[in-house]
Order: structure tokens, then C-alpha cells, then sequence
């Protein structure tokens, strides 16, 4: 995307970059499905034991505060009103408060709850990249952040028609921004974000997401980083702990999940878009990769629709 130089900026300099090229072409190119599945209120001592999950989840404070713990985590965190707490790999936690009230009514807790689903699942770069559990403190992401996760509180208690569609959307760019913000703050990163900071795999990563069906190979993988074969294999693969070529293969079965599901591309015509003259080896390639046939995906994509149209239907009715 071109972006012009606000002229308000100081000397007429562009704002800095705040995000990496490749990963903010991963965010474009990919589908993280964020849903808001709960909105929860406490008062006085609780605690909620949440087991695993198929699915990552996420905890943002609306009000008030509580503690979260796992055995993915040292120590106990706290979590104070708008800090965002993200497990996604779904990992059994707890989340409570045990504060005395001394004085008058109990302070209220209030939790926006949801899921996170990757596109590919195990294979997606960030189901990969991300730690665990990772905390977004209110107070530290910005004003945007700040913004955006009391605009959500606004919705939840507004009660208005399509709350549950607004929240959805907010959650997800909420998630980019914690994706944003972990991104530029952890200190011990591995896989996708351990590659940010090297300018010359970056440029490959932003390609390979931009143009998965390009006839990409390791010397031409090589060229655009500027090194040698051996020494891009090496490096590569160091950093994003898999080799570059299985990278472009696991990226490409990553998008091919999304295309799937729009039931208006044929299958052939996706595994042409991807690089793959035959249908056959491309359906091949997919079941091995992801486990699951192109079928099965059209399936359910084709489940998915016919619900909807049930709900759109009642509302209608309603």
C-alpha cells in the first residue's frame, strides 16, 4: 500500500514504520477467524478453571481486574481494566480474584471472552510464532488499543442490534493490534517474529506471503535476499525452524484453506492460482500437509453457510 507523507508530520517525514513488511502481508493474506463467545461479570472472590482448548482463546478486562494463571506461565499475572490476555494454543488456565472488600459492595470484574482459530491450523506461521501466553497491558499499547478495547466494553452494555457482528470485528482487529504489539516488544522471539529483524529474510517472507503461487525456488528464494544457496538454506531455516521451500509449501496449503471455502473457486482453479499445474498433486499435497482432504474443507465451508442462512432466515422471521 502507498502511503503519502503527512504533511503535519515534523519536516514533512513519513511517520515511522510500525509494523514489518512481512509480517503485515502475512496479516493481509491470511484469515485468523476472531469470535466473541462470552461476556462475563463478577463480583467479590471467584475463579473460573478453563480446560484446553481446541481453539486459542483471549481475555480482555472490561472492568475492574483478576489474576491469570497456567502452567505455561512462571508466575502469576495480574491483569488490570483493558490489558488483553491471549493463550493461542488454547492452554488450561485459571482466571480469579481473591481481594478483601473492606468497605461497601464488592468491585465488579467484567470479561470479554473468544476464540481464535487459525487458517491451516498447526501450519500457520503465527500458531508457530506466538508464545503460549502473551499479555497486551492497557497501558503500554497505545491510544488505539485503548480506544478500540473500550469501544467493545461500549458494545457489550450498549445491548444494540448487531452487537454480536461489532464485536466480532472488533475483537479481530484487536487481535492485530496485540500481534502488533508482541511483535514490538518481546524480547524472546522465536520462528516468524525471530525473522522480523533480519532485513534479508524479511524480504523473502514478504514475498512468499504477497505471491504464493509464484514458481518460487531456493535460488530464486537466494537472489532477493542477496546470498548464496547454502548460506540463505542455513539461515532461513535457523530462524524459522523449517526449510525455505517447506515454508512456501506450508504457506501455500495455509491460503488454500481460505480459498476452499469460497465455494465459487474450483479446486482446480485454486491449485492452478497456487502454483500446481494438476489438480491431483495439489490435492495430494494438501491431505498430506494439513491432514484433511480439499473435500472435507468444502464440506464443512458448506455447513458453515447453510447454518448462517438459518440464522438469517429466523432473524427475518423475528
Amino acid at each position: 500500500m502507498y502511503i503519502e507523507p503527512n504533511p503535519r508530520h515534523a519536516g514533512g517525514n513519513p511517520a515511522p514504520v510500525l509494523i514489518a513488511p512481512a509480517l503485515e502481508s502475512l496479516l493481509n493474506q491470511s484469515a485468523v477467524r476472531v469470535d466473541v463467545v462470552a461476556e462475563l461479570h463478577r463480583c467479590g472472590s471467584w475463579f473460573l478453571d478453563e480446560p484446553r482448548y481446541h481453539c486459542g482463546l483471549f481475555h480482555l478486562v472490561g472492568t475492574g481486574r483478576c489474576k491469570v494463571e497456567a502452567k505455561v506461565l512462571s508466575d502469576a499475572m495480574q491483569l488490570e481494566e483493558g490489558d488483553l490476555v491471549v493463550l493461542p494454543h488454547g492452554d488450561p488456565h485459571r482466571l480469579s480474584t481473591d481481594e478483601e472488600h473492606l468497605a461497601g459492595t464488592p468491585d465488579l470484574t467484567s470479561l470479554i471472552c473468544g476464540e481464535l482459530r487459525f487458517s491451516g491450523n498447526s501450519q500457520h506461521p503465527l500458531n508457530h510464532a506466538l508464545p503460549s501466553c502473551f499479555v497486551v497491558r492497557s497501558k503500554e499499547a497505545g491510544e488505539t488499543f485503548r480506544q478500540l478495547s473500550r469501544m467493545m466494553v461500549d458494545v457489550v452494555n450498549s445491548g444494540m442490534v448487531g452487537r454480536q457482528v461489532l464485536l466480532n470485528k472488533l475483537a479481530d482487529t484487536l487481535f492485530t493490534l496485540a500481534v502488533c504489539d508482541y511483535a514490538h516488544r518481546a524480547g524472546d522471539r522465536r520462528g516468524l517474529f525471530a525473522a522480523l529483524s533480519d532485513t534479508r529474510i524479511c524480504r523473502v517472507l514478504q514475498a512468499v506471503h504477497e505471491k504464493p503461487g509464484h514458481a518460487w525456488t531456493m535460488q530464486a528464494m537466494a537472489s532477493l535476499a542477496c546470498m548464496s544457496r547454502s548460506a540463505f538454506a542455513e539461515r532461513f531455516t535457523h530462524l524459522m525452524k523449517v526449510p525455505p521451500m517447506q515454508y512456501v509449501t506450508q504457506w501455500r496449503v495455509t491460503i488454500a484453506e481460505q480459498l476452499l471455502r469460497d465455494r465459487h473457486l474450483s479446486v482446480a482453479c485454486i491449485a492452478q492460482q497456487l502454483g500446481y499445474s494438476s489438480e491431483a498433486a495439489f490435492r495430494r499435497l494438501f491431505k498430506r500437509v494439513s491432514g484433511i482432504s480439499p473435500g472435507r474443507i468444502r464440506a464443512e465451508a458448506g455447513a458453515g453457510e447453510e447454518e448462517a442462512e438459518r440464522e438469517e432466515s429466523g432473524l427475518a422471521v423475528a
